[in-house]
């Protein structure tokens, strides 16, 4: 695992600690309080699965572009070059199944049905919230990933730093023809 996907995944680790002290510090609720929560949230959380799926779309979309300028350079990049981008793929895939998911899961009509009995609404209230939680951590954590890998191509292309990038066998062929000239 790499120092930024380490961090990545530290990043979302702390925004789920801050929506748990939130949650925390805002107290129990009753199923009545919960419902009308509910009513009123669901709104944003279909926005919110919405953008997080559109997101991740996009970030797959993203992924290809760089697979080509990758496939397009004069060099033999690393294989962990490569892992990484896997990585970030799996992950973005799985953040857009489960926000696809969960969008279709809180259009379902709950606060309208009679069949759900009233001290379940807090359960159930709680349950969206962890779900919005982990989704938004887990699509932090996907941005980061993104962002450390900008870092290194911004490295190899832009400033043209190649040893961490670069496959070893190639970079001791730039050195011994740097040493010959």
């Amino acid at each position: 695992m790499t120092d930024f996907t380490k961090r990545a995944i530290l990043g979302g680790l702390v925004f789920l600690s801050v929506i748990g002290v939130g949650t925390y510090v805002t107290g129990h609720l009753s199923g009545y309080e919960a419902k009308q929560l509910i009513k009123v949230s669901i709104a944003g959380l279909n926005t919110l699965c919405n953008t997080i799926v559109l997101a991740s779309a996009t970030i797959l979309a993203l992924l290809l572009t760089v697979l080509g300028l990758s496939s397009n350079t004069s060099s033999k990049l690393r294989e962990g070059h490569y892992l990484n981008i896997m990585q970030i793929a799996k992950v973005d895939t799985s953040v857009f199944v489960a926000s696809l998911l969960c969008f279709v899961l809180f259009n379902l009509p709950v606060t309208e049905s009679e069949n759900i009995p009233e001290n379940w609404f807090d359960i159930i209230y709680y349950i969206t919230l962890v779900i919005s939680s982990i989704l938004s951590a887990a699509l932090i954590v996907v941005v980061l990933m993104l962002y450390g890998m900008v870092i290194n191509i911004i490295k190899f292309v832009g400033l043209n730093k190649t040893e961490h990038l670069v496959a070893e066998e190639e970079m001791e062929e730039v050195e011994e023809k740097n040493k010959d000239e």
